[in-house]
């Protein structure tokens, strides 16, 4: 998707309300780091700036801030979240314990149609890698994640981890992703399906562990670079 689109709402789609298409199009220009980190929110000027009124603005914000992209600060006022070092680590190490259960229930309960679509997505993730495109790693790869965790079949889990956690995630990911880690993420992947597919829970769990501590490791590497710059 072309990074205009993302950045314009789109007044023709009839299933989203105004304050949707503004939660959108803001929470898009967050976790790509267009409205810079740390930067004040002006809601006036969001609003001119995607075209809406303030009331549907103010409403996205609110969810924002529920989902921790947006940081309310006393007598200082609304601003986009800061990258730091310590929320970076509570947050992989959460994810780490949450997505582990994930793959364990998955092992048990994932059906015949996801887990080929989740083979399939593979297969995708592998061809997009010989081509030399790594987009995958700010939407494959999140998909994939999602898609073991719907697998689990635990509705707690996905409104954790999918509902709020992940917005916060995304973020990190797509500010402090490295070059050099798709081809081993790939080849983590394609072993954490295999463990699923065999029904080994333990395994999978496992190896979705190490995976995620891995991510954490080169995630916390980019940003200190980042911060240092």
């Amino acid at each position: 998707m072309a990074l205009d689109a993302l950045n314009t709402i789109d007044t023709e789609t009839p299933a989203l309300t105004l304050a949707d298409k503004a939660l959108q199009a803001i929470q898009t220009s967050i976790i790509k780091g267009e409205l810079a980190p740390g930067s004040k929110i002006n809601e006036q000027m969001l609003a001119q700036r995607y075209g809406i009124s303030r009331g549907p603005t103010r409403e996205a914000l609110l969810t924002l801030e529920r989902r921790r992209l947006i940081v309310r600060i006393p007598h200082v006022g609304a601003r986009v979240a800061q990258l730091s070092i310590d929320e970076l680590g509570d947050l992989y190490r959460l994810r780490s314990v949450l997505e582990g259960m994930a793959c364990e229930l998955a092992a048990k309960h994932i059906s015949p149609t996801a887990l080929m679509q989740l083979q399939r997505l593979m297969d995708s993730q592998e061809e997009s890698l010989a081509k030399g495109d790594t987009y995958f790693q700010q939407d494959g790869d999140v998909d994939f994640h999602y898609r073991i965790i719907r697998a689990s079949g635990s509705k707690h889990l996905q409104e954790t981890l999918i509902g709020n956690l992940y917005h916060l995630l995304r973020m990190y990911r797509y500010q402090c992703t490295s070059e050099t880690r798709p081809t081993k993420a790939i080849a983590e992947h394609r072993r954490i399906v295999e463990a699923i597919a065999a029904g080994d829970g333990e395994l999978a769990s496992l190896l979705m562990r190490r995976h995620i501590e891995q991510g954490r490791i080169n995630t916390e590497k980019r940003l200190k670079a980042l911060q240092a710059e």
